[in-house]
C-alpha cells in the first residue's frame, strides 16, 4: 500500500504528500478509541465514570427543549435507533469523519454536561456480531461525548443475552456509576426476571460501583423497588431521576385520583 502520493508543483518539481489513511480506510473513529485502553477478548474500549454528582432529570434525545430543564440534566438515547442513530446519526458523523455534522452536534449539545451512554438496541433475536458492534459503537460515541464535549457520560448497561453479561462488562470495571432502563421489562415476568438478573451480574461484576441511575417511566418507584432490590440489599445507591414520561403518568394518575375523589 502506497503511503504518499506525489504530485508536479508548478515549477515543474515532484512532490510528496502523505496519504491520511485513517480517512481513506474509514478508520477515524480511532481518533477516539485510541484515547483508552481497549478492553476484554474483542477489545472494546474502557469508559471509567466515577462522577460523585447524578442528574436529576434525563432529558430523551428528540426533545431539545429539555436539555436545560435543570442544571443537572442528562440527554439520553432510550427512543428508537433511527431517531438518534441513522444515516446522519451522531455515530456514522464520527466513523466517516463527517466534519459538518459534527459540527451541528457539538452545538445541539453545547451547554449539556451530562449523558447517558447511547442505548442502541440489543437482543436475542439479533445476530451476536451486530450485538457486539452495537455495544462497541456506543462506547465509540461516548468517547467522542466526552473528549468532544467535555462532559460526563454514565456508561448504559444493556445485556442482549444472557452470554453476553461478561462481554458487556468488559471496559467498566472502574466505574462507580453506570445506569440500566426499566422499558419493556415492567409487563411480563419473563423480563422482569432477566433484568433482575442483569442487575445482579452487573452488581457482582463491577467492584467500584456505588450507585445506579435508572431510566423509569412509572407514575412511581414501586417496579424499581422490585428490580434493583439486589442492589440495594449490597449498598448501591439507586437514584431514578424524572423524566417527560415519568411525570406526565404521575400527573395523569394524580388527576384521576382528584376526580374520584
Amino acid at each position: 500500500m502506497k503511503l504518499y502520493d506525489w504530485f508536479t508543483g508548478a515549477d515543474g518539481k515532484r512532490f510528496s504528500r502523505q496519504k491520511n489513511l485513517r480517512k481513506l480506510l474509514n478508520l477515524s473513529y480511532t481518533n477516539w478509541t485510541n484515547r483508552t485502553y481497549a478492553v476484554g477478548e474483542m477489545d472494546l474500549p474502557e469508559i471509567i465514570c466515577q462522577t460523585e454528582v447524578c442528574p436529576d432529570y434525563l432529558a430523551l434525545y428528540s426533545r431539545l427543549k429539555e436539555y436545560r430543564q435543570t442544571s443537572r440534566t442528562a440527554i439520553c438515547f432510550y427512543q428508537y435507533d433511527n431517531g438518534f442513530n441513522g444515516y446522519e446519526g451522531l455515530f456514522a458523523a464520527i466513523y466517516y469523519d463527517r466534519k459538518d455534522l459534527l459540527e451541528n452536534f457539538k452545538k445541539r449539545f453545547q451547554d449539556a454536561h451530562f449523558f447517558i451512554m447511547p442505548d442502541d438496541s440489543v437482543g436475542g433475536n439479533i445476530h451476536r456480531i451486530e450485538n457486539e458492534y452495537r455495544l462497541f459503537r456506543s462506547r465509540v460515541v461516548a468517547l467522542w461525548l466526552i473528549h468532544e464535549c467535555n462532559a460526563v457520560v454514565v456508561p448504559n448497561i444493556s445485556f442482549p443475552t444472557e452470554r453476553s453479561f461478561s462481554f458487556a462488562l468488559n471496559g467498566l470495571e472502574r466505574c462507580s456509576v453506570v445506569a440500566f432502563s426499566t422499558k419493556g421489562h415492567i409487563t411480563k415476568q419473563k423480563e422482569r426476571d432477566y433484568l433482575k438478573r442483569s442487575v445482579k451480574y452487573a452488581v457482582d461484576h463491577l467492584p467500584l460501583l456505588q450507585r445506579i441511575i435508572v431510566y423509569d417511566v412509572c407514575r412511581d418507584n414501586h417496579h424499581v423497588d422490585e428490580l434493583f432490590q439486589y442492589a440495594s440489599e449490597h449498598g448501591i445507591e439507586i437514584v431514578v431521576p424524572d423524566n417527560c414520561l415519568k411525570c406526565r403518568n404521575r400527573t395523569r394518575y394524580e388527576e384521576r385520583h382528584h376526580e374520584r375523589a
